[in-house]
């Protein structure tokens, strides 16, 4: 039996250990009531930080990309809200003008008089999207085999649209991609109602070529035997610092050596309480994160994944109980769970042509907001009563930016940071 650790700067290194004769598979052991300590890993933390902003900001830009003229009012962004991840306490059109070098903001008159702030893409940000779809339809082969693998990996090939929601970020999956990609692969997937009323994808048709997990195909990783007895063994990685206890490397030892069972095949009749359904757990997880252009997602994201996933109670403490595995971090006040050998540092090591656009957004989005610090950014200003159709707009682009068209000492907007409409004085 063969291990395989991540050691240093995600170096890999191994040994051989032979399968124990007269071992139990079914044998539980002590694990579960070990409580196993969190360490702080910086390089992965630094591949956080800044996703939620990065996540919201790209959904918005998809869109803006939608609506006429790239432009909608506030209200009409309010909408999707849901959908961003901002915090509850956080209001959309301040955290849209803290990034100008994607959004321009001008005024608009509403049916009832009513003035209210209007977002737009700047043309920068435009040409980076288009970049993004092209990306997409280079790519859009894999994006579907992504897409079908995780149906795959359910009971039923089927899953509630709003799991998907929360893993087509992750996915890669454009924002609407249930309007412009779904309708194109009809023969692949179809809509259904579920019985508690919501609207489910369900994957038609089974492909067996997509049926091998990327931990069976990384054979090159373990050996004649471990592949005669299916016993492959996981990748492992600690951050630098991590001390595991002798009898939790005992226990990893014998773990390794279990059978091995592929997520896209029925694991009913596995016990849920022994370490070989445990095994089973990580298994689907590490799959399902190779499924991820990151290789992570936020752990609230595979909450409602139990039933559809057959998985039993509490089975995201795997993620606790493997940290060789999985890295749990906890930047912008929530938990994401990183694939820790698709990492070397800081770099993915399998890097997905949409992260070089996502990369470029997030570069955008700091020069917007360091030069809107620096007050190169001024916010658009309403000019006089005389005639209130003339909304004077900000500088549009990531140039040096430019003062507003008209100086004025009393700038109506300068202190506005609120969603709601503002009634213009008669």
């Amino acid at each position: 039996m063969s291990y395989w650790f991540l050691c240093g700067k995600g170096k890999v290194f191994g040994f051989s250990c032979g399968l124990r004769r007269g071992f139990n598979y079914q044998q539980t052991f002590s694990l579960v009531n070990v409580k196993l300590k969190w360490v702080k890993d910086k390089a992965l933390d630094a591949v956080i930080a800044g996703e939620r902003d990065l996540r919201a900001a790209c959904n918005l830009v998809s869109i803006l990309s939608s609506a006429p003229d790239f432009c909608l009012p506030i209200y009409h962004l309010s909408r999707h809200r849901g959908q961003l991840g901002l915090p509850h306490d956080h209001k959309l059109s301040t955290f849209i003008r803290r990034y100008p070098t994607i959004f321009h903001e001008s005024y608009v008159f509403d049916s009832a008089g009513t003035l209210v702030p209007c977002f737009e893409l700047t043309l920068e940000a435009l040409n980076l999207y288009h970049e993004e779809l092209g990306v997409i339809r280079d790519n859009m082969i894999d994006l579907i085999d992504r897409l079908c693998k995780l149906l795959m990996l359910t009971k039923d090939r089927i899953l509630p649209l709003q799991t998907i929601d929360q893993l087509k970020w992750d996915l890669g999956l454009p924002y609407f991609y249930i309007d412009n990609l779904i309708p194109n692969y009809a023969d692949l997937f179809s809509l259904f109602r579920l019985p508690d009323d919501r609207i489910g994808l369900k994957l038609l048709s089974w492909d067996d070529t997509l049926a091998v997990s990327q931990l069976e195909k990384n054979v090159a990783q373990q050996t004649e035997e471990d592949l005669k007895n299916n016993c492959l063994a996981f990748p492992i990685g600690f951050t630098r610092g991590f001390g595991l206890k002798r009898k939790c490397m005992g226990w990893l030892e014998e773990w390794q050596k279990l059978p091995y069972t592929s997520p896209y095949v029925d694991a009913s009749h596995l016990d849920p309480r022994t370490d070989v359904s445990e095994k089973r757990i990580v298994g689907v997880f590490h799959e399902l994160f190779h499924l991820t252009i990151q290789k992570k997602t936020e752990r609230k994201n595979v909450s409602n994944l139990r039933k559809p996933l057959s998985l039993p109670q509490k089975f995201t403490k795997v993620f606790e109980r493997h940290p060789g595995i999985f890295y749990i971090s906890k930047m912008s006040d929530t938990q994401t769970v990183v694939l820790r050998e698709a990492y070397d540092c800081q770099r993915i090591v399998q890097r997905h042509p949409l992260v070089d656009i996502r990369e470029r957004f997030a570069s955008m989005m700091r020069k917007g907001f360091r030069d809107r610090s620096r007050g190169l950014y001024k916010k658009t200003a309403y000019i006089g009563h005389k005639d209130p159709l003339k909304i004077v707009q900000g500088h549009k682009g990531g140039g040096n930016g430019l003062d507003s068209e008209v100086d004025s000492d009393d700038d109506l907007f300068s202190e506005y940071n609120s969603d709601e409409s503002i009634h213009c004085p008669s």
